[in-house]
């Protein structure tokens, strides 16, 4: 009998531990690293891809300003808000 109570008081302590972790998770390195990785991306796609749209204007639609310098300062601009935002929404939580 003993054997059974002392497996059903491991199960209940390991239970509670679990409960515990669940209600105050604690963050790792890793998810550190993730955050870094989407807020980099956010940035650097609308800035490569200004880039780029910046060089196919300068072909087709030339100016006395550079197409490319506009669109990649628009780019980390409009990058800048979408990590803001992510970061924003992710805070809340």
């Amino acid at each position: 009998m003993t054997e059974k109570n002392d497996a059903s008081a491991t199960i209940r302590r390991h239970a509670e531990r679990m409960q515990q972790k669940r209600k105050a998770p604690k963050y790792s390195p890793l998810s550190g690293l993730g955050v870094f990785g989407v807020i980099g991306w956010s940035v650097a796609i609308p800035t490569v891809g200004g880039a780029f749209l910046g060089m196919w204007l300068d072909r087709v639609v030339p100016q006395s300003f550079s197409w490319p310098i506009a669109l990649i300062l628009g780019g980390v601009v409009v990058g800048a808000m979408v990590a803001w935002n992510w970061i924003d929404k992710t805070r809340d939580k």
